[in-house]
């Protein structure tokens, strides 16, 4: 996908922080649209269908957090690339975050250069989706299916926020394998993205809300693995 093609969403109540992150993103080539509060943002998300939207956390009327969860359980949005950019770096407020279906956290001030760098190793995810395989992967009463972003249990379809598909699709892939926290990583999110340590964990026990407790084990101080 071309960079003119590629569509960005920020939102954020500071006036300076999208007037300069509006202006090196355009320079960049990329369809910039912002938003000064999470309401605004949760409406121009459902007309612009954006391919990464970036959220401040702390906003008047809607915070960031409230925002991601609607554009979430918007249609033809479920899969849409969301980072939080918030000064915030408590533990508390990245878990908010990744429960809210966040899939990143940036942390500012940040230099232009390296926010850049960052939305870059972000976009390129759409490059991977491109790649996928289309193969339809089925284990036991799960069956999904890698073209479509989606997972049918017993007969049921699911929607699964962008990253909790890709660590069920990766430890689907092999039953009974246990993957180390840090391919999981590596698999996941990638190594040029940083995520706080309780990422994994917090996607983890989403997916056993979701798919069942008994389809997921922890191996302690090694990693994960999925038990049919």
């Amino acid at each position: 996908m071309k960079k003119q093609d590629i569509k960005i969403l920020l939102v954020d109540d500071e006036p300076d922080i999208l007037e300069i992150l509006s202006y090196n993103l355009s320079a960049e080539g990329y369809q910039v649209y912002t938003a000064k509060n999470g309401a605004e943002g949760v409406e121009k998300a459902r007309k612009k269908s954006p391919h990464l939207i970036i959220l401040d956390v702390m906003m008047p009327e809607m915070d960031g957090i409230e925002a991601c969860e609607l554009i979430r359980k918007s249609k033809g949005l479920e899969d849409t690339i969301i980072t939080f950019l918030t000064a915030r770096s408590e533990d508390y407020s990245q878990v908010a975050g990744f429960d809210a279906g966040a899939d990143d956290y940036i942390t500012k001030p940040i230099k232009p250069k390296v926010f850049l760098s960052k939305v870059k190793s972000l976009l390129r995810r759409l490059k991977k989706d491109e790649e996928d395989s289309t193969e339809v992967l089925k284990v036991g009463d799960l069956v999904i299916n890698r073209e479509e972003y989606k997972v049918v249990k017993d007969g049921q379809d699911m929607i699964l926020p962008r990253k909790e598909f890709e660590l069920l699709a990766l430890l689907a892939s092999r039953p009974d394998k246990v993957f180390k926290r840090e391919v999981i990583l590596d698999k996941v999110w990638g190594q040029e993205v940083v995520v706080g340590g309780r990422t994994i964990d917090v996607h983890i026990r989403k997916l056993r809300e979701k798919i069942g407790e008994s389809h997921f084990k922890t191996v302690k101080g090694v990693g994960y693995k999925y038990v049919q």
